[in-house]
């Protein structure tokens, strides 16, 4: 059946996609907006991490580094991140810096396939210098700090299964580009 935004087809998550797809990357890469509209073409779950860890807490994640500080932050993420690994085939959006947690990188080998939604510094400081709610970017120079957080994780970030470019064109096109690349891999993955 033809997706309503393109003529791509879907992919049946119960015969080709067996894991969750974990989507990776910097904040305002789109990894909400663009996993929501993967697990309705793949006919599957979306989940949030960042929902899932204030629905847990009770509280908003900028509460938790208030009250807390970003360790016990941490701690939680790396929790619920494992939690919703074991649901299947799913599409699951992580916070920006859960990737660069070692043990979830493992988790997310061992139970995902990990696509790191890739994006320059204009088009994510245009995406996320209008709000407020990001923690790690509450500095004198949220900007900089930005530039900063970058420069740290984009060499994590590429020890993802996929990369796509996430700053190209509509969201519709890049859910394309995302489709493509997982049907690539699953074809890849079935012939060996």
């Amino acid at each position: 059946m033809p997706d309503k935004e393109t003529n791509t087809s879907r992919i049946p998550p119960t015969k080709r996609l067996t894991k969750p797809l974990v989507l990776v990357g910097m904040m305002g890469a789109g990894k909400t907006a663009i996993g929501r509209r993967l697990a309705e073409r793949l006919d599957c779950p979306f989940l949030d991490a960042d929902d899932e860890i204030e629905t847990a807490a009770g509280c908003s994640i900028s509460d938790i580094f208030a009250m807390h500080g970003e360790a016990a932050f941490r701690d939680g993420e790396r929790r619920v991140i494992n939690r919703l690994l074991d649901h299947g085939p799913s599409v699951l959006a992580t916070g920006g810096g859960a990737f660069m947690d070692e043990e979830i990188r493992q988790a997310v080998r061992d139970k995902g396939l990990s696509v790191w939604l890739k994006a320059d510094i204009e088009i994510l400081w245009q995406r996320v210098k209008r709000r407020d709610h990001r923690p790690l970017l509450k500095t004198e120079n949220p900007r900089e700090t930005l530039e900063r957080l970058i420069q740290d994780r984009y060499p994590v970030y590429a020890a993802a299964d996929l990369t796509v470019d996430s700053d190209v064109g509509p969201l519709c096109k890049t859910v394309d580009r995302v489709m493509a690349a997982v049907e690539d891999f699953l074809r890849m993955e079935n012939e060996v």
